[in-house]
Order: C-alpha cells, then sequence, then structure tokens
C-alpha cells in the first residue's frame, strides 16, 4: 500500500528506511558529522529537509554544552563565543556562507540572473561581509546575556536557535516554492516538502523545545515562542528572495536558516 504524496510518499514497508535516509541526508549535507548518503535524490531531500530539526538539537546540545562549561569558567561573553564558533565549525560555515552570498546578492541591486551569478562566485561582497559582522554580533550578545543569567539559560538559548534554524528549512522547500537555478541543493529540494510536514516538524521541535525549557524555573512558553518567530524571520526573507531571485537556492536556505537563529535568540533577549 502506498501512502499520498508528500515527503514520506513511500510503501508503508518502507518508512523507516525511507526516515533512515532523510536522516542521513540531513547529517551528511547539513553538518560534519561522517555520515555517507546513500540516496540524492529528491524524495530522499525532502524528508531531510522535514528532519533537519533533529541535526539541530544534535548540534544545538554539543554548542550548548561547549558554551555552558565556558561560561561557567569564564564568563557569559567567552561562553557565548564558544557556543557561535561550535556551531559554526560543526556546520563548515555553510549557513553563514548562505548568508553573506545571499546579502550580496540581494544587495547588488541587479537583476535575477547577475545576482545569482554573483551569489555563486567564492569570493564576499561588502553587502556580504557587512551582514555577517552584524549578525554574529547579534548572537554572541544575545547569547552573552543568556549565559549572564545563568549556564542552563544560555545551553538552552543555544539549542533553541540551533533548532529553530534548521526548522525554517522545511519552509524554504514547500511545494509552493521553486528553485531558483538548476543544479544543486537548492534545485534538489526544493518544492520536496508538504505544508502539513513543515507545520508538523516545527511543532514536534517547538514542544520538545518547551519540554525541555521546564527545568528552567518554568520558562517553558519562552523557547517555542522563540523558535515561531525565528522561522517568521526566515520567511519573510524567503519572500524577499522569491521576488527577488524567482526561487531558492542552497544559499537562500542557509541564509533562512541563520535568519531564523538570529531571530530566535533577539527574542530570547527581548522577552527573558
Amino acid at each position: 500500500m502506498t501512502t499520498g504524496p508528500g515527503p514520506f510518499a513511500v510503501p508503508s514497508g518502507r518508512w523507516v528506511v525511507g526516515v533512515w535516509d532523510g536522516a542521513r541526508f540531513a547529517f551528511g549535507t547539513l553538518s560534519v558529522v561522517p555520515v555517507r548518503v546513500r540516496r540524492w535524490d529528491r524524495e530522499a531531500g525532502g524528508r531531510a529537509m522535514v528532519l533537519a530539526p533533529l541535526v539541530g538539537v544534535v548540534l544545538g546540545a554539543v554548542a550548548a554544552g561547549a558554551g555552558a562549561v565556558v561560561a561557567w569558567r569564564a564568563g557569559g561573553l567567552l561562553g557565548a563565543v564558544a557556543a557561535v564558533g561550535v556551531l559554526a565549525v560543526l556546520t563548515r560555515g555553510l549557513h553563514l556562507d548562505g548568508l553573506a552570498d545571499v546579502a550580496d546578492g540581494l544587495g547588488s541591486g541587479k537583476p535575477a540572473e547577475d545576482a545569482l551569478r554573483i551569489m555563486k562566485q567564492s569570493d564576499i561582497g561588502p553587502f556580504g561581509v557587512l551582514t555577517l559582522v552584524l549578525v554574529l554580533l547579534a548572537q554572541v550578545a544575545a547569547l552573552a546575556g543568556q549565559f549572564a543569567v545563568s549556564p542552563l539559560r544560555g545551553a538552552l538559548a543555544v539549542l533553541t536557535g540551533a533548532v529553530a534554524a534548521r526548522c525554517a528549512l522545511a519552509w524554504g522547500c514547500l511545494r509552493s516554492v521553486p528553485a531558483a537555478r538548476p543544479g544543486g541543493l537548492g534545485a534538489m529540494v526544493a518544492g520536496t516538502v508538504t505544508p502539513g510536514a513543515a507545520i508538523a516538524s516545527t511543532g514536534v521541535a517547538a514542544a520538545l523545545l518547551a519540554l525541555t525549557g521546564l527545568a528552567d524555573a518554568g520558562s517553558a512558553v519562552l523557547w517555542p515562542t522563540a523558535v515561531v518567530v525565528g522561522v517568521g524571520g526566515a520567511w519573510l526573507l524567503l519572500r524577499r528572495c522569491l521576488r527577488r531571485f524567482g526561487g531558492i537556492t542552497g544559499d537562500v536556505l542557509g541564509a533562512m536558516a541563520e535568519t531564523a537563529a538570529t531571530a530566535g535568540l533577539l527574542t530570547l533577549a527581548l522577552l527573558r
């Protein structure tokens, strides 16, 4: 028996295998975890984007632990720098690179074809540099404030930012979102996720963060709120990119991830 269309449209007997392939795709493309991607196709890519928050949990937990230890011994500011640095290393700077490229493309003021060519170049222009500096400063400042409250609060903030970043990926790959150009990760995953799958992925991640947040003096509602606001910020960027480029690329997905993380962390800073 075959299920309906969507990223989980596989024969029921192969459902677990399909999820496993999606998880391998997610970890293999979104992290430095040494995972061999056995299936490189749109079906596996769609599952990977839905399962991306799982990558956020794993990477976020590692970065949160590092940040908490450093904050405990050396203060909240260094703890924040450590957490942001660890996340950058664990992703090979993939999302940060995408953010810089999208900033250069949007800031160029050129037609879509020329803007996409600028984004594909290996160098980073002034818009990209400025955006990277401001975003990293915002993330470090927001996390430093959380670590100043307690190492636990800071660790939960790191985890929330990492998960919010990966929740945004499914929304960038909705069925209504086309690819801006052929080839690359963007073309592989564009249009592969149903709205229901994106809602479920974000909802489950937000609920788990709410449960985790109970350990921090009952501030459970704070963490899912940050996820929702973060995804909303990424959605606004997506709409801008669709109007400007006509679709998504891998860089756009990376920029969405960093936007969601930053918006989520700023929400925590404003609500704490």
